[in-house]
């Protein structure tokens, strides 16, 4: 007999769940609504949301679009982004994350704060993701990005530094920056660091690695555009060699399950539950055919 059991801990973070509420709620009234970007790094749910009616565009299909109804999706955007929608005539539903929309914050203060002089505002995110440009717009696009710790050594250790963090990025990675900063400034500069991670998030990699113990055989679901799916899958996978990352149920075969008695199932910030459960049931059905 085989043994499945679905994460409770994995699935949409808040930030995530409120968009898509917001979503649903202007939907079910008929509205015609547009959501700028996906949703959700998450196919299958955004296609289940466009079935409900919610329109995807990009930012050139944003500027031509007047009186509209627009969704802001919780990853954030940067200030031009507002203005356009303004200028347009564009009636926002902003579903900004409070974590994201309070890093903002902090960022175009600290930016405002140091104009003129030449302080380095620095991002440990992914260069080009949603999140990371929002909060790149908060400094007219001249905060630096690391995307990986090694690139610290890019930074001038000569010049004051403010360092802040995506907020789905790994807190041991940020915290290997944070240390070789410490070490390399100089006197004659300043280092300030802001841990500005989310700790729903974080706090979900410790647990992780315990459920991906506890199983023989780890599924991974999240969309190939996750992020937050890469690095949290790669936690799994350092305790539990056999993790496979899947981003839908087809992907499961016979194969994986030989000889297996216990499937742990876990997912991303911007998994679906009921993704999750096709997925049991998917293995469920593998089992007994």
């Amino acid at each position: 007999m085989i043994h499945v059991e679905i994460d409770e801990g994995s699935g949409f973070c808040f930030g995530v769940t409120r968009a898509i509420k917001l979503a649903e709620e202007e939907l079910a009234k008929g509205t015609t609504l547009y959501c700028l970007g996906d949703i959700v790094h998450n196919g299958l749910e955004c296609e289940r949301l466009e079935k409900l009616g919610l329109i995807t565009i990009n930012h050139e299909e944003l500027a031509k679009l007047h009186n509209a109804k627009v969704l802001f999706r919780a990853h954030g955007e940067p200030p031009e982004t507002y203005q356009i929608a303004k200028q347009n005539g564009i009636q926002l539903i902003d579903a900004t994350c409070p974590v994201v929309l309070q890093l903002q914050k902090r960022i175009k203060s600290e930016y405002d704060k140091s104009v003129p002089t030449d302080k380095q505002i620095v991002i440990y995110g992914k260069n080009g993701h949603a999140e990371v440009l929002g909060l790149v717009g908060q400094t007219q696009g001249k905060a630096i990005v690391l995307e990986h710790p090694e690139e610290v050594t890019q930074l001038n250790f000569n010049k004051d530094i403010r360092l802040y963090s995506q907020t789905t990025k790994s807190l041991e990675d940020y915290w290997e920056i944070i240390r070789y900063i410490e070490k390399h400034i100089s006197p004659n500069a300043t280092f300030e660091y802001h841990d500005t991670i989310c700790r729903q998030v974080a706090n979900r990699m410790p647990h992780l690695q315990k459920f991906a113990k506890e199983h023989e055989l780890i599924i991974f679901v999240s969309g190939k555009k996750s992020s937050n799916g890469r690095i949290l899958f790669e936690e799994c996978h350092k305790v539990n060699p056999n993790t496979y990352l899947i981003s839908e149920p087809e992907e499961i075969n016979s194969e994986l399950l030989d000889g297996v008695q216990t499937v742990g199932i876990c997912g991303a910030t911007s998994t679906p539950t009921w993704l999750m459960e096709n997925c049991k049931r998917r293995i469920l059905e593998l089992y007994h055919q």
